[in-house]
């Protein structure tokens, strides 16, 4: 890992550098809201790869404005009256960057290797019974019993890579890029903690609808895109003020002003899904080992304190109250929302721990330092416990060894935690396919391992419920549920903004960065 001057070095070099023979009009240049280590989306499923994944690779089905799924790679489909048999049709004239064609095979083995990875996808292997190539633009999946959400599956960055890259095994990563989407990943070009390059593949071919989200005609209208890295807010918000770059992802809260007052630089609220804070809390060992403590904990909660801290006093950039689904999203609900709403009274809350049985354990918090929001989401869950009168011990530590640190399922004394905060992508946490602090099942769950057999069983009812209106009252009770069991708790969501050069037009909105569509005026 290079040293954090040592990254602003290269930044700032490949800042002065020419962007090779292209005149600027051509060439996006932007700041990733962090490096881009691995290029296997597959195999690393973090925001930043996912990210470079939706511009080198095209989906079968793609998701519109309003996240329904629609045929992207494909010209049709065509399911049994059963619903067991799905027929796939791909459109003609599809290409990878070595210029061979798409075909069926390939599609196969890519959804093969990425249901491995993906909850969706780990649905659809344990239903599938047969997946069968029938020539190379068709081919068919059986199943043994019907899954009504198939194109929503297939639409969650269920990436189409040619066969003999896809056969790599899911959890060894690729080295190889050769795409199916919009624009070619040049590898000689990547630096990894300082650049990323790609240029547009002239082979693509858009669908004739408008694009929506990632959906309907990906156009790239820019000949070539750079990702710069830049671990430093301040200069990044420099560099977009005097055009040296034209994107910056992800600017800093507290640094707003800055580019809010630039003339040629707009603020953008151009996600609308945003991230949900969370509190993790450790169900191996005392004291939210105990329900009741827990349900203590979350009786106290004031959403709005976690948010403010966070983001400010800024109200378009933070919601709350919020349930355990993404606001906005179709499963989101309000029931049992006076969990969260009903008067808060830390009197009463500490009441409710004593009855619990809570005799004064300390509560080791992690808190990382190098992450903003984070950090101060974990500060109000350190003094909130502290109300309570659970003595604390915060433990300031950089945002990688806490990621090492919530896998030690040991006690704090022996390496562990008892809580940490974090925050997740709104459309992961938008139904239980893929939230992940959801999960009940053990030590297999996620960070803080609850078990919870109910949850557990409402999330399969939920995967077979036979239609939205069925999945939608399900998830409502799993928040009922979620609240009295408390597998994690929900402290608001927040909204990233973004910052562009103004002279930028057509940015689609999104939760994530899309280089489809957008153009340079003039």
């Amino acid at each position: 890992m290079l040293a954090r001057r040592t990254l602003l070095t290269a930044a700032t070099a490949l800042l002065a550098r020419p962007a090779l023979s292209a005149s600027r009009a051509r060439v996006l240049r932007f700041v990733p809201e962090s490096n881009l280590a691995t290029i296997d989306p597959v195999w690393n499923i973090t925001p930043v790869t996912r990210n470079h994944g939706m511009m080198v690779w095209d989906m079968l089905y793609g998701r519109d404005s309003d996240f329904v799924p629609r045929p992207q790679m494909l010209a049709g489909t065509d399911v049994s009256p059963d619903q067991l048999s799905w027929r796939f049709t791909l459109r003609e004239g599809l290409l990878f960057h070595d210029n061979m064609p798409v075909r069926a095979a390939d599609c196969i083995a890519s959804i093969r290797r990425w249901a491995v990875r993906r909850p969706l996808g780990q649905r659809l292997l344990a239903l599938a019974t047969e997946m069968k190539v029938l020539d190379d633009r068709q081919f068919d999946i059986h199943l043994r019993r019907p899954f009504a959400q198939m194109p929503y599956a297939l639409s969650e960055f269920c990436y189409i890579m040619p066969e003999r890259i896809a056969r790599t095994d899911p959890n060894t990563r690729i080295t190889e890029v050769i795409g199916s989407g919009p624009f070619r990943f040049i590898a000689d070009e990547w630096v990894s903690g300082a650049k990323a390059a790609y240029s547009r593949f002239d082979g693509y071919q858009p669908r004739a609808e408008p694009a929506s989200f990632t959906a309907g005609g990906k156009r790239a209208w820019f000949e070539r895109v750079e990702w710069i890295v830049m671990p430093d807010p301040a200069t990044a918000a420099n560099a977009l003020q005097s055009g040296e770059v034209d994107w910056v992802q992800q600017p800093q809260f507290d640094l707003l002003p800055l580019p809010r007052k630039a003339r040629d630089v707009s603020v953008l609220a151009n996600d609308r899904v945003g991230v949900m804070g969370m509190l993790a809390l450790n169900q191996l060992h005392p004291p939210f080992d105990n329900a009741q403590v827990r349900r203590a904990i979350l009786s106290a909660i004031e959403q709005r304190d976690f948010m403010t801290a966070a983001v400010g006093d800024d109200t378009t950039m933070w919601r709350s109250p919020i349930g355990v689904f993404t606001p906005g999203m179709a499963m989101a609900n309000d029931a049992g929302m006076q969990a969260l709403t009903a008067p808060r009274d830390i009197a009463r809350s500490k009441a409710l721990l004593q009855q619990a049985g809570y005799r004064g354990a300390k509560v080791t918090v992690m808190g990382a330092v190098d992450n903003p929001v984070t950090f101060a989401l974990s500060q109000v869950a350190a003094d909130l416990f502290r109300q309570l009168g659970m003595p604390v011990d915060f433990i300031n530590m950089d945002l990688g060894t806490l990621v090492q640190r919530r896998a030690n399922k040991g006690t704090p004394s022996q390496g562990g935690w008892n809580a940490f905060t974090t925050t997740y992508e709104g459309l992961t946490m938008a139904d239980p396919a893929t939230n992940v602090g959801l999960r009940g099942n053990g030590t297999d769950a996620w960070f803080g391992w609850p078990t919870s057999p109910p949850l557990e069983q409402l999330r399969e009812a939920w995967f077979d419920a036979p239609d939205e209106t069925a999945r939608r009252e399900i998830a409502r009770r799993i928040q009922v549920t979620a609240f009295d069991e408390v597998p994690f708790v929900p402290l608001g969501q927040l909204f990233y903004p973004t910052a562009i050069r103004s002279d930028l037009e057509g940015l689609l909105p999104s939760p994530f960065p899309i280089f489809w569509s957008i153009n340079r005026r003039g």
